[in-house]
């Protein structure tokens, strides 16, 4: 791509064109997506993570200065942040996942209020998220025995899980220093 193409595309990619965001993802969604999958060893969550790359470049474009850097290394700079996202609610999901499991462990009968309003926010969730919640915290499965139970993307199980998981916790105020607390 000669530097006039590239900045045909950029001004047609800042102007809003549909066309020039399908043209950027075309060319440059194979490096975000690499740094991805080297840097989680997921594929599901490479996938998540390219997909967020190019949203949010979309959405923030109006941000991006065409003077300070080139295009494809202002893609590379949001992907090391969404990568750092990822792995930190990757961080997050396995701490509430270890203390969900220990907390039940440890308290072989939960007290029947404190069920009965998570079996409530639980039949709130989409079915989808309900049978993965369901899967993985009552039957113990793993994300990808959940995955193929399911047949879904991994990464959207771990998607599931995590939004799940963030609208219980919103719903029944539940503070994050309260779900970290031993």
């Amino acid at each position: 791509m000669s530097e006039d193409d590239e900045d045909l595309l950029v001004a047609a990619f800042l102007a809003g064109d549909p066309r020039a965001l399908a043209e950027v993802y075309s060319r440059w969604s194979a490096l975000v997506h690499t740094l991805a999958l080297r840097s989680l060893a997921d594929p599901g969550e490479a996938e998540d993570v390219t997909q967020q790359v190019f949203v949010a470049a979309w959405r923030s474009r109006a941000g991006y200065d065409p003077t300070r850097s080139r295009l494809p290394a202002w893609l590379v700079g949001i992907t090391k942040h969404a990568i750092a996202d990822a792995i930190s609610a990757r961080i997050r999901l396995t701490e509430l996942t270890d203390r969900l499991e220990g907390e039940e462990r440890g308290r072989p009968e939960t007290d029947l209020a404190d069920r009965l309003l998570v079996a409530d926010e639980l039949q709130r969730l989409p079915a989808e998220a309900q049978r993965v919640v369901r899967l993985a915290f009552f039957d113990g499965m793993t994300h990808v025995q959940i995955a193929d139970r399911l047949g879904l993307p991994l990464g959207t199980v771990k998607s599931h899980i995590r939004r799940s998981l963030a609208r219980m916790r919103d719903r029944l105020g539940v503070s994050d220093a309260a779900a970290r607390e031993p």
